[in-house]
C-alpha cells in the first residue's frame, strides 16, 4: 500500500494512491492515520480493506499537489558507499561498518518541486536513494525486528554540491544540505508485502538513464542500518533514514554529467514510484 501527503483546497492531508487515484483518508470516521499507525501491518491492513470498499473521498491525482511524506524530519540521516558498484567506481574500499553522514532537515523538498542551484555550485549532482521513515521511537532495535519501527519506504535524490561537499574538509554537512537539496516522496510505501533490500533503483536525467541497480547490492541492509543506528541514538517518529546511492552518478562520467539549470531528474525505486524534479537557477 503506498500513502501520500497531499494538498488540495489548501488542506493538507494523508492518502492512499491506488494507481491515479488518492483515496482521502481525512474523510475516514476517526483521526487520520499517524506514522505510528502506518508502521502497524494490521493497520495497514484495515485501512487497505476501507480503501478497497471505497469508504473515502477521492481525488485524480492530477488535481493535487503531492507533498513530501514528511516535511521537516527530526533527523535526516544518510549512509555513504553502501552500494557495491558504487564503492567500486569512487575507488574506495568496502566499508567495515556504516558511513554516516546528515543533512539539514530544512533542505526537505515536494515532489515535482524545484532543485534551486545555488550561484556559487559549480558541480551539481544527483542520487538516487531508497530512504526508509522511522514510524515508532526505536531505541536497541535488533535487525529481526527493525520493520516494526519502519512506517515505510520512500525515494530521496542526495542532490549534492560536490565542490564545496570535497573541499570542505571532507565534512559532507553543508554540501548536502543547501536548501531543496533532498527531494522527498513521491509516496510512503508500506512495509506490508516489500522487500527494501531487493527492488530496481534508477535514475534518469531528461529521459537518459543515468544510473541502474537493485537494492541487493547493499552492504548494509535496511535493517542492519535501523539496528547500527538505533544502538548509538534515539530514532524518533518521523526521522528519515537514506540508504546510500549506487554507481552512476554524474561526476564519475568521463568527462562528468552534472546537473544544470532546465534538467529533469526522475529518481525510481520499485514499488514506490518516481520522485520528478527540476532544476532552476537561484
Amino acid at each position: 500500500m503506498r500513502f501520500v501527503r497531499f494538498q488540495s483546497g489548501g488542506t493538507t492531508s494523508w492518502g492512499a494512491l491506488d494507481d491515479t487515484t488518492v483515496h482521502d483518508l481525512s474523510t475516514l470516521p476517526g483521526p487520520e492515520p499517524t506514522l505510528d499507525d502506518i508502521s502497524n501491518e494490521n493497520r495497514v491492513r484495515e485501512l487497505s480493506r476501507t480503501v478497497e470498499r471505497r469508504q473515502c473521498d477521492t481525488h485524480d491525482v492530477s488535481e493535487v499537489s503531492l507533498l513530501s511524506p514528511v516535511s521537516t524530519p527530526g533527523k535526516l540521516v544518510c549512509v555513504g558507499l553502501n552500494y557495491r558498484d558504487h564503492a567500486e567506481e569512487a575507488d574506495r574500499d568496502i566499508p567495515e561498518e556504516p558511513l554516516l553522514f546528515s543533512k539539514a532537515p530544512t533542505c526537505v523538498t515536494n515532489p515535482e518541486s524545484p532543485v534551486v542551484a545555488p550561484d556559487e555550485v559549480t558541480q551539481l549532482d544527483y542520487e538516487v536513494e531508497l530512504a526508509l521513515v522511522i514510524g515508532r521511537y526505536a531505541r536497541n532495535v535488533s535487525a529481526a525486528d527493525a520493520e516494526e519501527y519502519i512506517a515505510g519506504y520512500t525515494i530521496l535524490n542526495d542532490v549534492s554540491a560536490r565542490d564545496t561537499q570535497l573541499s570542505n574538509d571532507e565534512q559532507f554537512f553543508l554540501g548536502k544540505s543547501y536548501d531543496t537539496f533532498a527531494p522527498l516522496g513521491p509516496a510512503l510505501r508500506s512495509t506490508l508485502d516489500y522487500d527494501p533490500n531487493n527492488v530496481d533503483i534508477e535514475m534518469r536525467v531528461d529521459g537518459e538513464l543515468r544510473q541502474s541497480s537493485n537494492t541487493s547490492e547493499f552492504i548494509f541492509d535496511v535493517h542492519d542500518l535501523v539496528e547500527f543506528l538505533s544502538h548509538r541514538l534515539t530514532l524518533r517518529p518521523g526521522d528519515v533514514i537514506s540508504t546510500g546511492t549506487t554507481s552512476g552518478v554524474g561526476l564519475f562520467y568521463d568527462p562528468p554529467k552534472l546537473l544544470e539549470p532546465g534538467h529533469t531528474c526522475e529518481a525510481t525505486v520499485e514499488g514506490v514510484g518516481t520522485l520528478t524534479n527540476t532544476v532552476v537557477e537561484e
